[in-house]
């Protein structure tokens, strides 16, 4: 099991020069990781190295690898949720101690198929669905409107909230949820037939800092996807999303909770894991 310890600062040193897109995609893979399979790096295994969250863990191992006592001794699994944790931090979220001593996934045939379809901004999931998701992780309501916090950084294309402004009812092709005002700026933003390629921040206030206007923009009715805007208009989390909005430090603290308790999902062992020497690969001896 994971030993709770104090920060490993060699693991920033791979981090330093890390760009403002490694943290969003740092935080979604991570998440990915944890709510598929468990926190065991298997999503790193089936990435490509260009992306920015594998490379955030590979320059961390390299710099890991250099110091002797650390070399061959610690796994992705470790690294990964450290990572995860400075973007955060670095981005101006919260600082708060993870649990180490995770081992890294063998392969298996399942190794990635529900990770890569897991997606907190799909439209085709309704609050419940993801409520269930996590409940089934042992995680709970709580949880999921503090994960969904990290809305504050980060993009999403056009394609993910088009029929918000376009075609969402017979009746009201806007999202009637949805300020309109808001809809306008991303109709303009996104107008019919737009580049694919085309991405909008998910906070349109203050889109690079990691802090709690994610949940300001809900009560102005700004959301930029559906999962967003359920969030204040369902009675059951609309609370956290007023508190949180009002009281940043009570976010910081829900947030960090949330994190090192999805970074004890489906925690591996030397039994049934390793500590795996190529980030986009299973060791040979298991291959």
């Amino acid at each position: 099991m994971p030993k709770r310890r104090r920060d490993s600062e060699e693991s920033r040193q791979g981090t330093d020069n890390r760009t403002s897109e490694a943290i969003p995609v740092t935080i979604h893979y991570y998440f990915q990781d944890c709510i598929g399979d468990g926190a065991d790096a298997s999503i790193l295994a089936r990435t490509p190295l260009s992306n920015e969250a594998v490379y955030t863990v590979v320059k961390a191992k390299e710099a890991l690898e250099k110091v002797p006592e650390c070399k061959g001794k610690v796994s992705r699994a470790d690294i990964f949720t450290i990572a995860n944790r400075d973007v955060i931090n670095v981005a101006g979220g919260p600082h708060f101690e993870v649990e180490l001593g995770r081992f890294d996934s063998l392969p298996s045939p399942f190794s990635f198929s529900r990770k890569s379809s897991l997606h907190v901004g799909s439209n085709s999931f309704e609050l419940d669905a993801f409520l269930l998701m996590f409940a089934l992780k042992g995680l709970h309501m709580t949880d999921f409107v503090a994960l969904m916090g990290s809305h504050t950084v980060g993009h999403a294309h056009c394609k993910a909230f088009a029929n918000r402004i376009y075609n969402f009812s017979a009746t009201s092709p806007v999202d009637p949820t949805l300020n309109p005002q808001f809809a306008a700026h991303l109709q303009k933003l996104c107008p019919v037939n737009v580049d694919p390629s085309v991405r909008v921040p998910l906070d349109a206030v203050i889109p690079k800092v990691f802090d709690n206007q994610y949940y300001k923009n809900l009560m102005n009715d700004e959301g930029l996807l559906s999962v967003d805007q359920m969030l204040y208009s369902d009675g059951r989390t609309r609370a956290y999303v007023v508190d949180w909005a009002h009281n940043p430090q009570h976010f910081n603290d829900a947030l960090s909770a949330t994190m090192v308790k999805m970074g004890w999902v489906g925690v591996l062992s030397s039994s049934n894991g390793n500590i795996r020497t190529h980030c986009d690969k299973y060791n040979l001896e298991f291959s």
